[in-house]
């Protein structure tokens, strides 16, 4: 009878062990399931392409990343008191485009009756040398096909009008006694020293798609590679300096927003409950998005505590970029995009135009890694604003339900005076 017992208690605490060690791995179960609920909830709304991205790859650290010396001027701007108009001297003569590296004196002979046909450029340069004795290197030929006939004159001429049909420059080391040719060189452009006027020149230059620059702010200089073309529109954009032209300056201000109800899209049509009749001008449609021209009724500020009724938001990049008159210029937004805001692929790109009576008719176009994503054309008058709505934050990477990126952008415009150091200095 006691064995018995003892079978039954030693089975009804096994039972009972049994069970809680059930409960507790059944809580367990249920604290990680929640956990990584809660975890795949947080993930939905990081950036999709960070997996991707090879984990074991090894960068520069986002630190050392993070420094650009052209924050302080680039990502400050006054909400508060913004000046509508700037009138800006500035001295011609400080404009300078030198191009680098060492070039040597190519030998001094004279060319007579020199004639090729469809030849590439870089065979017609070896068959011009042959005689001198100079080995040609190209460095990324082949090069574009061209005919001539009868060339006459200075061999070094006769280089030159080669190396111009061609598009393409070269390089004579006289030691070695080698023409390198090639499409790109190193050059440096020198501007006055008028921090509007350098930061419209970085943004002319970044809208013809160089990014590679180095920029030196002690002697006002901006240093990269560039072809024949853009070397061409650099020479021709230091002579538009010299009519005293207009800049256009753009304040922009790029947030997203998460509604608190993630099942509806922000409501924009209460803006007309919101603010009086005619602070919004006018709202054009986009491939993407909407953008519409309000007065300076609607600020920044009051915008954000509209919208702060109906989501949460969140500042990804706040700065300006100035655009010389009828020129394409680039402000990258993450250039001042805040820590994790998934902003580095994006860009704003304006041509502006400004026409009698202060009104400025403006091309934006925003892009993203992949290209374009959407592109309005603008007019508005001075002291009017501009405002895209509609941005899904998809189209950037971030995965959120109903959420949106909203762009700011207020134009200003700066007038340029050509003068002398010494008025200048009388200003």
């Amino acid at each position: 009878m006691k064995i018995l017992l003892k079978i039954h208690l030693f089975g009804l605490l096994a039972a009972l062990t049994f069970g809680l060690a059930a409960c507790v791995e059944n809580r367990e179960v249920v604290s990680q399931a929640q956990a990584k609920a809660e975890q795949e909830r947080k993930d939905a709304i990081q950036p999709i392409r960070e997996s991707s991205q090879d984990p074991y790859m090894i960068r520069t650290t986002e630190g050392a990343n993070a420094l650009d010396l052209e924050t302080p001027l680039r990502c400050n701007v006054n909400w508060e008191t913004q000046q509508m108009i700037l009138t800006l001297p500035f001295v011609k003569s400080a404009f300078k485009l030198e191009r680098n590296g060492q070039n040597d004196v190519l030998p001094r002979f004279e060319v007579n009756g020199f004639s090729f046909d469809m030849m590439p450029a870089e065979q017609a340069m070896v068959k011009l040398t042959k005689e001198a004795g100079i080995r040609v290197s190209s460095a990324d030929g082949p090069y574009t096909s061209i005919s001539a006939e009868d060339l006459r004159g200075e061999f070094s001429e006769v280089i030159k009008m080669i190396a111009d049909s061609a598009g393409i420059y070269y390089t004579y080391n006289a030691k070695d006694k080698i023409l390198t040719l090639s499409r790109k060189v190193n050059m440096t452009l020198y501007t006055p020293q008028s921090r509007p006027i350098i930061l419209g020149l970085l943004d002319v230059i970044r809208g013809a798609g160089i990014t590679d620059i180095v920029t030196n702010w002690a002697d006002y200089s901006i240093t990269f590679d560039a072809d024949v073309e853009t070397q061409n529109k650099i020479a021709e954009l230091i002579n538009f300096f010299e009519n005293s032209p207009t800049l256009v300056a753009y304040d922009v201000s790029i947030f997203r927003l998460y509604p608190y109800d993630t099942s509806k899209d922000i409501e924009w049509k209460e803006m007309l409950k919101a603010f009086d009749f005619g602070s919004i001008t006018t709202a054009q449609t986009g491939v993407i998005g909407r953008i519409l021209t309000t007065t300076n009724d609607i600020s920044k500020e009051k915008l954000q505590q509209f919208l702060g009724n109906q989501a949460q938001i969140e500042t990804v990049s706040e700065g300006k970029f100035v655009v010389p008159n009828q020129w394409l210029a680039r402000f990258d937004i993450g250039k001042c995009s805040l820590p994790n805001s998934n902003a580095y692929g994006m860009s704003v790109l304006a041509k502006a135009a400004v026409q009698k009576s202060n009104e400025i008719f403006t091309d934006v176009t925003l892009e993203e890694t992949e290209g374009q994503i959407t592109q309005f054309n603008i007019r508005n008058k001075l002291g009017e604003n501009f405002l895209i709505i509609g941005l899904p934050n998809e189209l950037f990477g971030v995965s959120s339900p109903k959420s949106e990126t909203i762009i700011f952008m207020v134009p200003r415009l700066i007038r340029t005076l050509k003068t002398n150091e010494n008025i200048k200095n009388k200003i």
